[in-house]
């Protein structure tokens, strides 16, 4: 049983040493992501879960179709996993400051909150997601960047009960 604790206890300091991003990291690019043109219209995106180890778990593609209305940012997400099920998440992102966001979307508990800083944008919430098997409780950081007009990468850190239990990867395109 020590043993456990022992290992159990290296586990999460390793994680918590994981390098994560910050949104003063210096800009890689003179690119300003506003993810209010950026997904206003439909765009496609392709993205798997990892776990910690590094094995794939999940994969999908996602269909987003986004509406600006000058004050909300509507996208209505769906997904296709390679499993055959489907799923949709309608996001409502309003804009609160220059650079600030908050949203909200069904399963997600309270409002989520973003921040911009020049070519990247962090999304941080909570949310009752769905699995086959059930929901699982999880927070979300989720970063994003855009590397070019037409594209947007996504790295999000997910963890369950403070600990790492893996990342998502997703690539945005803009349709045009």
């Amino acid at each position: 049983m020590r043993l456990f604790v022992i290992l159990g206890t290296l586990l999460v300091l390793l994680t918590a040493c994981t390098g994560k991003p910050a949104i003063d990291d210096a800009n890689l690019s003179n690119r300003v992501l506003k993810i209010e043109e950026f997904f206003n219209g439909r765009v496609l995106a392709t993205g798997q879960f990892q776990d910690t180890f590094g094995t794939v778990r999940r994969r999908f593609d996602v269909e987003i179709n986004g509406t600006w209305d000058g004050k909300v940012l509507t996208l209505i997400e769906d997904f296709d996993y390679a499993d055959g099920t489907k799923e949709q998440r309608i996001w409502r992102m309003s804009k609160t400051g220059p650079n600030t966001w908050t949203g909200t979307a069904d399963g997600v508990l309270g409002e989520a909150s973003g921040q911009a800083s020049g070519d990247a944008f962090n999304w941080v919430y909570r949310i009752d997601l769905p699995v086959p098997d059930g929901t699982l409780r999880v927070a979300f950081d989720d970063w994003l960047w855009l590397v070019s007009d037409t594209r947007v990468y996504n790295r999000a850190y997910v963890k369950k009960y403070g600990v790492d239990i893996g990342e998502v990867h997703i690539t945005f395109d803009k349709v045009r």
